[in-house]
């Protein structure tokens, strides 16, 4: 399918959108304790999407199983899980776990997609270090994205940060174009191999990308847990994800889930 390059009025309607996936984690967040179920973290965004007469994209979202769609309006993933955690009762938080929020909003007909994790109670240092090394990051592939560079310019540097600091990039998901729906052309890889590169493209002004670099602290191999939702690692080592909306500029970037959107 062909990249679909967005309006300045379009990619202002997903800054609104972006401005709520950002007050929804927000929120979300500053629940996390130990003690709290992530139903009811859950249950916090959905408050928030209702107020704003908005859905969350991850409620019904189709899987191989028929009229099985995913059960939550967010993502909500604990310690080795990396994507798709399920939100439930039962999960509770634990001192000391780290929790992935994973928001995505549509408002007004246009989608915005981010998430963040977050420590519960004290963290241990080296679990610190991933939830750093992971938002850095990210900030280093807002802080390289521009027109005509090629994405795997910025996918390179975003391995090696990984890399350098002992730690692997998960290569099964991968971010990519968001505005219309919430998964659109291009793939958006944070590493670079021979695959990848094929599918490479460069960074034209219109364009919208949901830029998630995943880390984990072991080994980059993950699983499909029996609900058919959540991955996690397979040597169950702890995982992080952070995320952001972004809109190519013609002079640079604007980030449309930081609570503000910005031009760099």
């Amino acid at each position: 399918m062909p990249i679909v390059l967005k309006t300045r009025r379009e990619i202002d309607l997903m800054r609104t959108a972006g401005k709520l996936a950002h007050d929804i984690l927000m929120k979300m967040a500053e629940r996390v304790r130990p003690g709290v179920s992530t139903q009811e973290l859950d249950d916090i965004a959905e408050e928030e999407l209702a107020k704003s007469n908005a859905v969350g994209l991850s409620k019904n979202y189709p899987t191989y199983k028929p009229g099985e769609g995913f059960p939550a309006s967010t993502c909500i993933s604990v310690n080795e899980e990396v994507v798709h955690g399920i939100p439930t009762p039962n999960r509770v938080l634990k001192e000391g776990d780290i929790v992935t929020l994973d928001v995505t909003p549509r408002l007004n007909g246009y989608c915005a997609d981010s998430a963040i994790t977050v420590g519960v109670g004290t963290i241990r240092p080296d679990l610190q270090k991933l939830l750093d090394v992971t938002r850095q990051t990210l900030e280093i592939a807002l802080e390289h994205m521009k027109p005509t560079k090629r994405w795997s310019e910025i996918a390179r540097l975003m391995q090696y940060n990984v890399e350098k600091n002992g730690f692997s990039v998960v290569r099964e998901f991968v971010g990519h174009g968001v505005g219309h729906s919430i998964h659109e052309d291009p793939k958006v890889p944070n590493f670079v191999t021979s695959e990848p590169v094929r599918g490479d493209f460069i960074l034209r002004p219109g364009m919208t990308l949901a830029v998630e670099p995943m880390v984990v602290a072991g080994r980059r191999d993950v699983t499909l847990l029996e609900d058919g939702w959540t991955v996690i690692t397979e040597d169950k080592k702890p995982a992080a994800h952070f995320e952001h909306t972004v809109a190519v500029t013609a002079s640079g970037i604007e980030v449309l889930t930081d609570g503000r959107g910005f031009t760099l």
